[in-house]
């Protein structure tokens, strides 16, 4: 099976800031470029940081109301810094969680949820910058056609990784949820069909009505 990786969905052509790129310019780039935020790099293209839309939202949400009517609780230290912050520098998310270019969806998606962030800056073995993966591109895995998902499941999963004849397991996939249908040789190869499908990029579900020739669920007797 080929799993897509970072490398295959992340966007190569990065729109940078620099330590001094200043508030109002990065609000152009953003702008610009229609993009939500931004990786500041220092002179050897190493990510520093992010910059994003809600870090330079800081700068408005501290701001006295004119009206008087929105009573704010006192901000942290921090969360004034940023607020006053001009440069992106100071502006910035950091340190910058990074992603490598050969990661799996799975491990960038997981790194997104634990860190709480929208994007991955992507670095080489170097912790040079190559590209920028966000959570939308990672989403773009479950574009695939129902076909292709077909067939990677007939061909690579069933009948080269499991050995199993077309005959033995049918596959029908529809807005890439895969139901299973046809008899095994063993109950217990059942939930490893059942995962190897799930792994299939573009899957959303897997249904499986399967029968099976043998039950291997008990353990032989122990002879005394």
């Amino acid at each position: 099976m080929h799993h897509r990786t970072v490398a295959d969905l992340m966007t190569r052509d990065v729109v940078r800031a620099r330590r001094d790129t200043l508030f109002k310019e990065i609000v152009e780039l953003l702008a610009e470029n229609d993009v939500t935020a931004v990786p500041v790099v220092d002179e050897l293209d190493h990510p520093l940081g992010v910059v994003s839309e809600a870090d330079l939202l800081r700068k408005c949400s501290a701001q006295t109301d004119p009206s008087g009517r929105i009573l704010l609780p006192h901000p942290e230290a921090w969360e004034r810094a940023k607020a006053e912050g001009t440069r992106a520098e100071e502006l910035m998310s950091a340190p910058a969680v990074c992603a490598r270019p050969e990661w799996s969806v799975v491990e960038a998606a997981r790194c997104m949820a634990e860190q709480n962030i929208k994007r991955l800056p992507v670095v080489d073995e170097a912790d040079r910058l190559q590209g920028i993966v966000s959570r939308a591109d990672l989403l773009r895995t479950f574009l695939r056609r129902d076909e292709a998902i077909r067939d990677e499941i007939t061909g690579d999963v069933l009948q080269q990784t499991l050995d199993l004849a077309p005959s033995e397991v049918t596959v029908e996939v529809h807005d890439g949820q895969v139901t299973l249908r046809g008899s095994v040789e063993t109950m217990s190869l059942t939930p490893i069909v059942e995962r190897l499908c799930r792994s299939v990029d573009g899957v959303v579900s897997v249904a499986a009505h399967l029968g099976h020739r043998t039950d291997d669920s008990q353990s032989s007797p122990t002879k005394t």
